[in-house]
């Protein structure tokens, strides 16, 4: 038992190197902050034993009133990157929106449903700071790519569905304004096993689930669908060799069928992600369309 215990203590001592070292080599995206705003980088939004959930905050400093705020989860398959890679915030920061960017635990660190369980952590931690950082917990969007995608339509699927919510209890009006989802996985399963699946990442997230059919049904997304979903933005390119277009188009028909305010934007020709700086800028706009015509933000 003893020998079992130092060993996982050696893991866990590895695996944090690892990502150390990880953070020390990759090219950091500067994010050019308005002089209105303060950065508050490396905020502890949740712990799980020796672990920190840690955020990147950008906070409007002299807003008059409450802001809303843009939660941002970068990609990577869940079993790679950090958020020290994602930037292209000044649209958001222009409507004057603050922002959180968010790291989560990696496969490699630990297998599913962590990665769900602490991006409801970081939405929880801003409905419970939402008055001491100024912002509005009416107005939460939640936005990723890829495996980023995918946690923040579980994110905000999940509403008051406390099942990953272990870490961060004690809230029950969860909720976001929308979800932005660009090119993320809707159906784990499908992605994991279906005819066009060709990733190993799914199976490194799931672990030992990986074979549990229920089990991989409660981390997709498309299960939590309903009529009372928040509006959702879904952007896809069409050429998309890493998660199946399909995923996206389905995931818009159902919520079209169910009468959820929605929108798909695709990208003729795309890629996974990686869009040209103009397409980029067309992405944004149509997002922030997209949310100005949300009854919360009228």
């Amino acid at each position: 038992m003893k020998k079992l215990f130092v060993l996982s203590l050696i893991a866990v001592f590895f695996s944090l190197n690892v990502l150390a070292q990880v953070k020390d080599t990759i090219i950091k995206k500067p994010v050019a902050i308005p002089k209105e705003y303060v950065a508050q980088i490396d905020v502890v939004y949740t712990k799980v034993m020796n672990w920190e959930g840690r955020a990147d905050l950008y906070l409007s400093l002299n807003a008059v009133k409450p802001t809303p705020i843009l939660i941002n989860i970068h990609g990577g398959g869940w079993k790679s990157g950090v958020k020290e890679t994602q930037g292209g915030f000044n649209s958001f920061f222009k409507a004057g929106f603050a922002v959180a960017n968010m790291e989560y635990r990696l496969s490699g660190q630990a297998t599913a449903p962590a990665a769900i369980e602490d991006t409801r952590c970081m939405l929880i931690y801003l409905i419970k700071n939402a008055k001491a950082l100024n912002i509005d917990p009416n107005k939460i969007i939640i936005m990723g790519g890829s495996a980023g995608g995918h946690l923040a339509l579980m994110g905000g699927l999940l509403a008051n569905d406390h099942r990953f919510d272990t870490n961060c209890p004690g809230v029950e009006n969860v909720k976001v304004a929308a979800i932005i989802d660009k090119y993320g996985i809707m159906d784990v399963w499908d992605w994991t096993y279906g005819p066009e699946h060709k990733s190993s990442s799914p199976k490194l997230w799931l672990g030992d689930k990986a074979n549990d059919d229920a089990f991989i049904k409660s981390v997709s997304p498309i299960s939590y669908v309903t009529k009372n979903s928040p509006p959702i933005f879904v952007v896809h390119g069409d050429a998309d060799p890493t998660v199946p277009y399909q995923q996206s188009v389905d995931l818009y028909k159902k919520l079209q069928e169910l009468g959820v305010k929605s929108q798909f934007m695709t990208v003729e020709g795309g890629l996974h992600g990686k869009f040209d700086k103009e397409k980029n800028n067309e992405i944004n706009a149509a997002i922030l369309e997209f949310i100005a015509g949300l009854d919360s933000f009228k």
